[in-house]
């Protein structure tokens, strides 16, 4: 099951003992600061959890699955998400 992002600000707020507006305001804030990065195709990291950086995917040929017609998906950039080792080696 997802974690909703109530939810998280819930933990989070009785993690740090802080009221949940604040927490709130955080979230929101740290979010900003995210896309902003990304969109000068800067890397974030956030230490313990991964990494998220912005990558090229180039254009290429697909097919449409109702009618089987080859169509052309154009280039575009994608947020590209490496998972830290600390991470990785805990879920495994």
């Amino acid at each position: 099951m997802a974690i909703s992002k109530d939810q998280l600000i819930n933990d989070l707020a009785e993690a740090v003992d802080s009221p949940k507006t604040k927490v709130r305001a955080l979230l929101e804030q740290l979010s900003e600061i995210v896309s902003d990065a990304l969109e000068n195709s800067d890397e974030i990291t956030l230490p313990g959890i991964g990494k998220l950086k912005v990558t090229q995917r180039p254009a290429r040929t697909g097919r449409n699955p109702q009618t089987g017609k080859a169509i052309e998906i154009a280039a575009k950039n994608v947020v590209k998400f490496v998972p830290a080792k600390a991470l990785s080696d805990a879920i495994n």
